[in-house]
């Protein structure tokens, strides 16, 4: 069975400080390719910073980005899952939470960020892998 730490083995972490303006983050996130950043002070979580965030928080309230802390617009008590979970916990996690990324802790510590994505990467190369592993089984059997 597939623990979080699986899929986080090769993944970097990235953050921001609660400080920082909207413009910002949002440039740090297209930069890194990523739907989603920690937002962490001193080693701490504070929230999270997403795509929907920018959204609703931002755009539609007509906040100006450059005078916008990320921290006035974060989602804050964010559901976090221990590294040594499994895949399907995390999954059920992120539907009872209804969101697409969680923080990984090792105790106190955040040490990684899951996504859907990144769940569902993990399980397709799974099943395809068990499919592979299937067909050669009938093909050698025949």
């Amino acid at each position: 069975m597939s623990r979080v730490m699986d899929v986080l083995a090769q993944k970097d972490l990235y953050s921001v400080e609660p400080g920082q303006n909207v413009t910002d983050v949002a440039r740090r996130m297209t930069e890194l390719h990523v739907g989603a950043i920690l937002v962490m002070e001193n080693g701490e979580l504070k929230g999270i910073f997403s795509e929907r965030d920018f959204l609703v928080r931002v755009v539609v309230e007509r906040r100006d980005p450059n005078q916008t802390s990320v921290s006035d617009v974060m989602t804050r008590n964010v559901a976090t899952i221990d590294e040594t979970a499994t895949i399907e916990d995390a999954m059920e996690s992120m539907r009872v939470h209804n969101c697409r990324h969680l923080p990984v802790t090792r105790g106190d510590a955040v040490v990684g960020f899951l996504s859907m994505r990144d769940v569902m990467n993990h399980e397709l190369e799974s099943k395809t892998e068990e499919l592979h592993h299937m067909r050669a089984y009938i093909h050698g059997s025949t």
